[in-house]
């Protein structure tokens, strides 16, 4: 029995050992990790800004695409573009060659359509730009790509096995891009993926996101004169505001969580005219996605009686469709663990002030701008909430950790002038790299530590559904490759 003992204690005392050195060794390479990030931080925030003055709207980020390609192949990643049937969309891979766990990084860049602002904390529109980076995806892309050009080349000096692969994502806003990515089976071979967003402070909180559908509904009538031979016409603006007035009515009696959105994207262009085109472009949100598909097909069932009611003509077109994300609670608390190692953002002088300035514009419940030095605690809410991300879909193929870093002024929300503004001066750049590292660090922990790729495994097949298989909210259409160009420019 002493002998046994004693064999069982150099075992323990050996594994012991090997665990120590394998986590000195990994804190050692973040460290190296960090400098490298450093030393070209100023490069990669003329990327993002480059890309924040592109401004270019979901499958149609050409420019942008083409810039985070440039980085990663001069980096020596492998390209593969135009994936999924998407022109903007790539996959870049660098492999050791070796056995070990494939990493996945997710970037987005595609901007907001109908919201500008320059580089100003006061309201400055662009004059000249239809579109800005209201959800700093400039950040996104730029950021995670740093993480992904900094873990390959840890990767490459040490021999550390394994694949690190960044995934450029385009058309987050409303397009979906990741779901076709998904439906192509662009993931099924990933270990664990990694993603992060632009927010205005940091956390790496366990949450998750409301489903979403979308659809354009296009109604036709009939044009005359609305003055003249208004009995002639059937307007098709008529459709669209009493399906409107219907889906208005029908918000008491749908579950409480549920979120209803629309914009009237073509409506006629002269009173004089009884319009004979008209769209209307909704949302649908719910946690639960059978809900979202229950209470769209209510919204449908709206525009038909709308169409009948003002004797036009209907017909609706998918948009996207989106789960909601899986949450996983092994990848969040590693992805915490090194965000509360990199830090918050500092602001300097000129940055102190410009947020001073710009807070003046933000509710008086803001918090203070040093929130932004801050990592908030890890917070666990597992039902969906706030807004919606195609990274749920990734989340149901792959298991999937993700954070947000402070780009922006504390207490702006996105989608906002402010986001735009704080995004396009070194504040943005400064949360990026926050993200960067991060992402970095917690690569190398999944590189390094079997265990962890494992357990997030685990979890990731223990909250999938019995019998699981995925079906797209979005059915089997092709990408709407033009779904933000006006009517009629498709």
């Amino acid at each position: 029995m002493k002998t046994g003992y004693k064999l069982l204690s150099a075992w323990a005392i050996g594994v012991f050992a090997m665990a120590v050195s394998g986590f000195v060794l990994a804190q050692d390479a973040k460290s190296r990790i960090a400098q490298s990030i450093d030393e070209r931080a100023t490069h990669y925030g003329e990327v993002a800004q480059q890309i924040w003055d592109f401004a270019e709207v979901g499958y149609l980020e050409r420019k942008s695409t083409a810039l985070l390609q440039q980085q990663l192949a001069e980096a020596g990643f492998e390209i593969s573009a135009g994936v999924a049937g998407i022109p903007t969309a790539f996959v870049a891979s660098w492999s050791s060659g070796d056995d070990g766990p494939i990493i996945g990084v997710l970037a987005e860049y595609d901007a907001l359509p109908g919201i500008t602002q320059d580089r100003n904390p006061l309201r400055t529109t662009i004059g000249h730009k239809l579109a800005g980076h209201a959800c700093g995806h400039h950040l996104f892309g730029t950021g995670s790509v740093a993480a992904a050009i900094a873990t390959k080349e840890w990767m490459e000096e040490t021999g550390q096995a394994g694949e690190i692969r960044l995934y450029g994502t385009p058309a987050e806003e409303g397009g979906a891009g990741k779901v076709y990515m998904v439906r192509e089976g662009l993931f099924d071979d990933v270990d664990v993926v990694l993603h992060w967003h632009p927010s205005d402070s940091n956390a790496a909180d366990v949450r998750s996101s409301l489903a979403n559908k979308s659809a354009k509904f296009r109604f036709t009538g009939l044009s005359s004169h609305a003055a003249g031979a208004p009995e002639r016409g059937r307007s098709a603006l008529d459709g669209v505001e009493a399906m409107n007035h219907m889906v208005n009515l029908m918000r008491e009696h749908v579950p409480m969580e549920t979120r209803i959105h629309y914009v009237i994207t073509s409506g006629g262009a002269a009173p004089n005219v009884v319009p004979d085109y008209a769209e209307v472009y909704y949302y649908v949100r719910h946690p639960n996605p059978a809900q979202v598909n229950a209470i769209f097909d209510r919204v449908v069932q709206t525009a038909e009686g709308a169409a009948h009611g003002t004797d036009t003509e209907m017909e609706f077109e998918v948009i996207h469709g989106i789960y909601n994300v899986l949450p996983n609670i092994s990848l969040q608390e590693a992805i915490h663990d090194n965000l509360q190692r990199v830090g918050g953002v500092v602001y300097n002088d000129e940055e102190r002030q410009f947020a001073n300035t710009l807070r003046q514009a933000l509710p008086a419940t803001a918090p203070p701008i040093e929130d932004a030095a801050q990592i908030r605690p890890m917070v666990i809410n597992e039902r969906g909430g706030g807004g919606s991300t195609d990274v749920a879909d990734v989340s149901w193929a792959v298991a999937t950790g993700g954070m947000r870093a402070a780009t922006w002024v504390p207490g702006t929300s996105s989608h906002s002038w402010q986001a735009v503004a704080a995004g396009g001066t070194t504040i943005g750049n400064k949360g990026m790299i926050v993200a960067a590292k991060t992402l970095a660090f917690t690569a190398v922990d999944l590189l390094t530590n079997p265990d962890l790729v494992e357990a997030a495994k685990a979890e990731y097949d223990e909250r999938l559904p019995d019998d699981w298989e995925y079906v797209p909210l979005l059915g089997d259409r092709p990408p709407p490759l033009g779904y933000r160009l006006p009517p009629g420019a498709q």
